[in-house]
This record gives C-alpha cells, structure tokens and sequence, in this order.
C-alpha cells in the first residue's frame, strides 16, 4: 500500500512539474515555428495547457510581412484554441479542432510587392500543421474582422467585414464516408461600410486538390449611396437612394461549375434635379437615361429592378448568356417580381423556361376566362 502511494505521489509530482514547465517549451517551439515562414514572420505571447482535455491556448498571435509597407499585422489573433477532438476520437478519428477568438486579417493588394499582403507567399497549410500534429476535423472563427484594401484600383475599394463568424465541420470526413460533399460550411458578417449583411451556408468535399461544392449566398441590405464611389468611376453616375442584394447559388463538381446571381435593387433613384452644379452636363444626361431605363424596367408593386444571370462551365472558363438575362429583367418587371430567396435550382436555361411557362399560364388564364364568359352569355340567353 505504502509502495502504491509512493508511485502514485510520484507521477503526481512528475505531472505538476511538467504542468509547469511544459508552457515555457511550447512558446518557444511555436515561435520558432512563426518565426520561419516565407515572407512573414510571427510571435505569440503566452500559452495555457490543458492536459485534461489534450489541449492549449495561444495567447496574441501577431503575423506581420517582412519589409513590408503596410502597418497593420497580416494576422492577429488574440486567442486560439487548439484541442482533440473528443467525439470524433470516440468514433475512431484522431483529429483536432481549432478555434480562433476575435481574428484580425488585413489584406492589402497593390502593383508594389512591398505595398502587397495576400498571405500567397507562404504555405499556411504547413505552418498549422506544425502548430498541430494531427489533421484538423474542425475549424471556427467567432467574431473575426476581415479587412480588404486595394491600393490598385483608384479610387480605392475598400472593405471591411466586422461580426465574422465561420464553421466548417467534419473536414476529415469522420461522420460519414459515403456522403459526396460531407463537410458543411456555415458563415456570416457584418459590412458596415455598405450597412450589408454576408450569409453562407454550403455542403464541401474538401478532401480533393479541388474541393467540390454546393452553396448558397445572400449580401442583403447594400446601401446605393455608398457605393457611389464605384458607381462614378465605372459608370458615371452616382445613387440618390435604394438598396441591392445579391442572392447567389453556384455548384462545383469535378472543376465544372453551375450557379447564377441575382442582383434585385429596391427603390432605386439615380436622378434628381436638385443637385446643384455638381454635375457635368454628360453626367447629367447619364443618369437621366439611367433613370429613365429604371424606371421602365422596375417592378412597380415591388419597386425593385432584379434578373437572373445564369453561369456555367468550367473553373477556368466560366460562361453566360445575355438572353436570360434580359428576361430575368423583363420577367421581374412585367410578369412577376423575383424575390429574394435562393431558387433552389442550377439550371442554364431555367430563365427561358420561366419565361415559356408564364407564358403558358397566362394563355391558359386567358383561355379560361373566355370560357367563363362563354358560358355566362349562353346561360343568359337561356333564361331569356
């Protein structure tokens, strides 16, 4: 009994010291390891080990490019965990799960590498992999901030997402093996500089070179006049009012791709009188005939101008037709408002067939009522 105390005391003791020298070794060992990377380098603050449950926490991991022009860091997170997934090991998966707190990314793009931070110089891959040994089933980012700025184009378009928040489950494919896109993809954020709101929800085989995947899309509630910017520069025109959201499907199968976009605007106003002289007269004329399209071409019951733009083919050449186009606008103005929900379908040439069934049932409505009236008549001289 004596002897059993001893030894038990003793692994006690031998654990207690490893507890706490062991935070001091992995410092050092995931400094070093962010500190050799292509282009960037990198540091992290502290560690907190979690023998119980096969984890640690890294505090302020701070990843910056080398001679670089811009200030912020390429990547700060100030906490991520990194742990065994314990109900995937349960199903006979050594795998892990990370997840990272409060996230920053700031992307810079720019004619001048020095000015540039895409993060394309370095195999991150490798570098997580180093961080831990064993594949990841699992990853989360929770209140992420992704900032876009693209010193290129003038003006700049900057973009930044606030409210990040992204889960990608089952990745290793534990759960399931016989499912063709096992691993589901859900995310969403916040744009405040537009007032819009990001939402995604997808199914992915990520297992292959190049994944496959079905997802479905929505950027709601974009205010016009804040992308007018963009709107002068490549169109000429500025917005006085209204709204866009963009609803998208688009699939991925073996490098082919099917999908559309659907762009609806809502009480859209381009043209007013009253602007002062800011405006040149070519501007003016401009917008006069923008208005005057969206006019004609709006959904009055809806106030909003919307189509449909089919994609299709290849990942490296990816395809549309201007006819579907134009009756998804003709359609939405003159026969029945698109809305703004996914269409649940990936099919080409789903707008001329939309267009061929309105046509149909408009004939069978018109045929119908001729009828009706037929009858009435007949039934009237009856009792005549």
């Amino acid at each position: 009994m004596k002897k059993s105390v001893k030894i038990f005391l003793g692994i006690l003791v031998v654990l207690i010291i490893a507890r706490l020298i062991l935070p001091y070794f992995v410092v050092r060992y995931v400094n070093k390891v962010l500190a050799d990377m292509d282009g960037y380098t990198g540091h992290i603050s502290d560690v907190h080990i979690a023998l119980y449950r096969g984890a640690y926490q890294i505090d302020s991991i701070n990843i910056r490019k080398i001679n670089g022009k811009i200030e912020e860091p390429f990547l700060l997170i100030p906490k991520m965990d990194l742990a065994v997934q314990w109900s995937a090991l349960f199903k006979g998966g050594l795998v892990a799960e990370v997840t990272c707190f409060r996230p920053e990314v700031n992307f810079a793009f720019s004619e001048d590498e020095n000015a540039s931070q895409t993060g394309a110089e370095n195999d991150w891959t490798q570098v997580v992999k180093d961080l831990i040994p064993i594949q990841i089933n699992k990853f989360s980012v929770v209140d992420g901030t992704i900032n876009l700025t693209n010193i290129v184009s003038q003006p700049s378009t900057d973009l930044s997402m606030k409210n990040f928040q992204l889960e990608i489950e089952n990745i290793r494919n534990v759960d399931d093996n016989s499912d063709s896109l096992p691993s589901p993809v859900r995310a969403s954020g916040d744009l405040p500089g537009y007032d819009g709101k990001l939402t995604f929800d997808a199914r992915m085989q990520l297992l292959k070179q190049i994944p496959d995947f079905d997802y479905n899309l929505k950027l709601s509630g974009l205010q016009l006049q804040k992308l007018n910017t963009l709107a002068k520069r490549y169109a000429g025109i500025d917005f006085e009012s209204g709204s866009l959201d963009l609803i998208s499907e688009m699939k991925l199968t073996d490098n082919q791709i099917q999908g559309y976009l659907k762009p609806l605007t809502r009480d859209m106003q381009i043209f007013e009188w009253n602007e002062g002289d800011q405006r040149t007269v070519t501007q003016f004329v401009r917008e006069l005939l923008a208005e005057g399209g969206n006019k004609i071409l709006e959904n009055k019951l809806k106030d909003q101008v919307a189509t449909r733009i089919p994609l299709e083919g290849n990942i490296e050449n990816i395809e549309t037709d201007f006819w579907p186009i134009l009756i998804g606008v003709l359609r939405n103005a003159y026969v029945s408002a698109l809305t703004d929900t996914f269409d649940n379908t990936l099919s080409v040439k789903e707008a001329w067939e939309l267009y061929r069934e309105d046509r149909r049932n408009k004939r069978e409505e018109r045929k119908k009522e001729r009828k009706e009236k037929r009858q009435e008549r007949k039934a009237e001289r009856a009792r005549n």
